[in-house]
């Protein structure tokens, strides 16, 4: 199975992505993203990019 990751900065900041294969479960620091983002448009926002 295949990891694809990326890197982008900003000033000080630095985000990590990696994404592999799976079952189509999407975590944040290891918790669902239903969980990490409670509301309804923060998930939205989150996986708008990931939607074919």
């Amino acid at each position: 199975m295949e990891i694809v990751n990326a890197i982008g900065r900003r000033k000080a900041a630095i985000a990590r992505i990696y994404v592999k294969g799976g079952n189509g479960t999407i975590q944040v620091n290891e918790r669902p993203v239903e969980e990490y983002f409670p509301t309804l448009p923060l998930q939205h926002i989150v996986k708008q990019p990931l939607v074919v």
